[in-house]
């Protein structure tokens, strides 16, 4: 391999060394955010019932849940550019203040209309907090430990969003539905404080192109589809101007944002990447499952609480069993697939299960014991995550390298966006057949109070004989909703079949196995950065002696350990800071000067390197086998990558050159050989 030297412009700023104990307050901070972004996405579902009974505007009950997410699918793509142009620290922040403020706007909300604009404003806040995270793991975790920290990120959205319900559950039966909301101030002002006191300020020393008009027109376009799709049949007719218009209006914003992407110099979504079928079929089954998974975790709720006459945290509890059956399927799928490198399969049964548990969730009734109901919902479960599992590893094995960051996020959006049509869809369904089906009931049985028909804890004071006709109602409405959802599940079926399977590359299956890339939470990460957590996903797979003791005999370096130790602290010191002193690299290590003393002076009676008074340098056969090390960890990395497809001169310059960093900052990460030193 040659080396690459980076135009100094485009060298990005190297993360600052952290302690232990700051880097895990670090991390702290961040899954602070991330928790809070993601359990809003599914904390309102169980009170949903409980908010229409004391807001009224049933009909509106979906942009609860959808604009926090259509809010969250801009913010994403915006505030991943905004933190490369002011840092991530500050955007963080100041996400996690609007993330704030939509919550005590929201908690305090007297009318749907004002709830509605208050989980838009959340979903900016949410959106940034959540892009903002994932950024930050790449700033402040060291390169060694990074996979680790990434898994355990995606593995608290993907959780969080799942137990989201059976939080707000416990929240509406204890307290009020209100402190679904107030519960993330506290929260988030104990976030704010611990990032300006932790978290350092990294800011990219490449200015972004910010795609502003593609982002609007894609934002202006989702919103109008989804708009048409809450309103039609519903505020107004299918044929009325305003539908027709709306959906007109979507449409011609939809072309605008092509036209827009295939020019623009850095597109939010390059349309291109449809060309490579892979990604085109993993963004339709990314949308599918992101539908079936919000839709169902919104109005699943809705029916135990009506149906089963469960309290709201119940209704939480109950729907646990479609989350052990995701989370199982995901970390079940992964497992094979880091084992075999096969992976096709996985979406194709994962989408007929689906739809086996859709079908059957909608013959679900009154009388439908509760065990059969928990195996419906497992059912459908372990279809989501059979198929959640695949989708980001099969693209990121397939696209060009410098294309890994967009292409992910592209899947991601389509999933975001899926949930958003998928809610919203769902609600129009809802609608649509509640309507009618408690107007009969209220018909065949005179005398049920109003509040009985808005209220679950209405419905369940009332006797038997007058709850069952709005028990029915409610089942049947839900069973429609489901039943309707099934064709959508057999396109992905029929869809996942055109799914190639294409040999996974070596980090491909070593991040297979990870539950966090089933859930893949918004990033807006680089290429550079993605290539980073393979290498970390790689190495973290590595098995036998210290990957650095393997290079180190592999180079054929006639130096010890603690040589090459102390070689690294100095040519990393230099290259980076400008200069290395003994006492600066001891105050780094947290160790007196006296004890690292010795470790250097061997190296400079050896003749690689120069201690004068306190200065450290090397020496040219010091500097010769830095290069032999540099070249020798290129060469490790550069073989367990080398399925990359990086054919292009462009590829090939930006992986040279991300190896060549990686390498010299990973011989001054090696933890054991400190320990080796010290001792």
């Amino acid at each position: 391999m040659t080396t690459a030297t980076a135009p100094a412009a485009e060298v990005p700023a190297a993360p600052p060394a952290l302690g232990r104990r700051r880097t895990n307050l670090v991390f702290v901070t961040i899954v602070l955010g991330m928790l809070l972004a993601a359990l809003d996405q599914t904390i309102v579902s169980t009170a949903l019932p409980t908010i229409v009974a004391d807001l009224g505007g049933g009909g509106h009950m979906a942009w609860v849940v959808t604009a926090y997410l259509l809010a969250e699918t801009v913010s994403t793509v915006l505030v991943g550019k905004f933190g490369d142009l002011f840092g991530r620290k500050i955007v963080f922040q100041l996400s996690a203040v609007v993330f704030t403020g939509g919550s005590v706007f929201a908690g305090a909300a007297d009318s749907m209309p004002m709830l509605i604009a208050a989980r838009a404003v959340q979903g900016v806040g949410g959106g940034g907090l959540m892009v903002t995270a994932m950024a930050l793991i790449a700033d402040v975790i060291p390169l060694r430990e990074r996979g680790k920290y990434q898994g355990a990120l995606g593995a608290v959205f993907g959780v969080t969003t799942v137990v989201g319900p059976t939080l707000g559950g416990i929240f509406t039966d204890q307290a009020t539905w209100r402190w679904c909301f107030y519960v993330n101030v506290p929260v988030a002002i104990v976030m704010v404080i611990m990032a300006a006191r932790t978290i350092p300020v990294v800011r990219s020393a490449v200015r972004p192109v910010i795609d502003y008009a593609g982002i609007a027109l894609v934002a202006l376009g989702a919103s109008g589809l989804v708009l048409g799709l809450e309103w039609g049949g519903n505020e107004y007719a299918w044929g009325s101007p305003v539908i027709i218009g709306l959906f007109l209006g979507a449409i011609a914003l939809l072309v605008a944002f092509v036209l827009v992407e295939r020019r623009a110099k850095e597109p939010t979504l390059p349309m291109h990447l449809f060309r490579n079928p892979v990604f085109t079929i993993c963004s339709v089954l990314s949308f599918i499952v992101g539908f079936a998974m919000l839709g169902a975790l919104t109005y699943l709720p809705t029916y135990l609480q009506y149906v089963d006459g469960v309290s709201a945290t119940m209704s939480g509890v109950r729907a646990l069993p479609m989350v052990a059956g995701l989370l199982g399927a995901s970390l079940l799928s992964g497992i094979v697939i880091s084992r075999t490198g096969r992976y096709r399969v996985f979406p194709i049964v994962g989408m007929a299960v689906m739809a086996l548990g859709l079908y059957l969730m909608s013959t679900m009734g009154a009388t439908t014991g509760s065990w059969l109901e928990s195996l419906y919902m497992f059912v459908l479960g372990a279809g989501i995550g059979l198929a959640m599992q695949v989708l980001t590893i099969a693209v990121q094995n397939t696209v060009p390298y410098h294309e890994l960051g967009t292409a992910t996020s592209g899947v991601t959006f389509f999933r975001t966006l899926g949930s958003a049509f998928g809610t919203a869809i769902f609600g129009t369904l809802y609608t649509k057949q509640l309507r009618p089906n408690l107007e009969d009931a209220l018909i065949r049985t005179p005398g049920i109070p109003p509040s009985a028909v808005q209220s679950p804890q209405d419905l369940a004071r009332l006797s038997p004989e007058q709850a069952r006709p709005v028990i029915d109602a409610y089942a049947e409405t839900i069973n429609y909703v489901f039943l309707w959802v099934v064709p959508v599940a057999l396109v992905g079926f029929l869809v996942a079949w055109f799914l190639k399977e294409v040999p996974l590359r070596d980090s491909a299956r070593a991040g297979a196995s990870d539950m966090g890339e089933a859930f893949a939470a918004p990033s807006s990460a680089e290429a550079d950065q993605q290539l980073e957590r393979a290498v970390a996903s790689v190495m973290s797979h590595a098995k036998g002696r210290p990957v650095s003791r393997e290079i180190l005999a592999e180079s054929g370096s006639p130096l010890g350990p603690a040589d090459a130790w102390t070689l690294g602290q100095i040519h990393w010191r230099h290259r980076i800071l400008g200069g290395a002193s003994l006492s600066a690299v001891a105050a780094a290590h947290r160790m007196p000067p006296e004890v690292l003393e010795p470790a250097f002076t061997r190296t400079a009676e050896a003749g690689y390197a120069r201690l004068d008074g306190d200065r450290l340098s090397l020496t040219p056969a010091g500097e010769a086998e830095i290069e032999r090390l540099s070249a020798a960890w290129r060469h490790w990395l550069d073989t367990r990558l080398e399925d990359w497809d990086v054919t292009d001169p462009e590829d090939r310059a930006r992986l040279d050159r991300a190896l060549n960093n990686m390498a010299e900052r990973l011989l001054e990460e090696d933890e054991e050989e400190r320990e080796h030193l010290a001792v």
